[in-house]
């Protein structure tokens, strides 16, 4: 019995080689240790675009059909989301705090605010 002990050590190996990879055996000699990255001159033409379906967005062809989903309402003032909107001015707020300083703008700051964002308001 014991001798069935020492035979069947003797065929598992004492160390497992894939839990220590010594780096020499890993990289061999003149090899890059880090991953290359490629540049989009050398995607394109590796590619070959030429040969996929022209519908399909890819590097070459990066438009998109429009979002399904709503646009975001930004504040005019702070650029957080804006779920408010001053029914006097027009223009979108975050919070109460906002909301006093757009109360408080002289008409030509709130038409230079509107015309950031392309809301051509005429206010009387």
């Amino acid at each position: 019995m014991e001798r069935e002990v020492i035979e069947s050590e003797m065929i598992l190996p004492t160390q497992f080689r894939f839990k220590k990879i010594q780096m020499h055996e890993k990289y061999t000699k003149g090899q890059a240790r880090s991953r290359q990255w490629k540049h989009l001159k050398q995607i394109i033409p590796a590619e070959n675009y030429q040969n996929y379906p022209p519908h399909l967005p890819n590097y070459v062809n990066i438009e998109s059909p429009p979002s399904m989903h709503p646009r975001k309402q930004i504040c005019d003032i702070t650029g957080f989301e804006a779920p408010y909107s001053d029914p006097r001015t027009h223009m979108r707020y975050a919070n109460t705090e906002v909301f006093k300083i757009i109360r408080s703008l002289p008409n030509e700051y709130v038409q230079s605010y509107l015309a950031l964002r392309n809301a051509a308001v005429v206010l009387k």
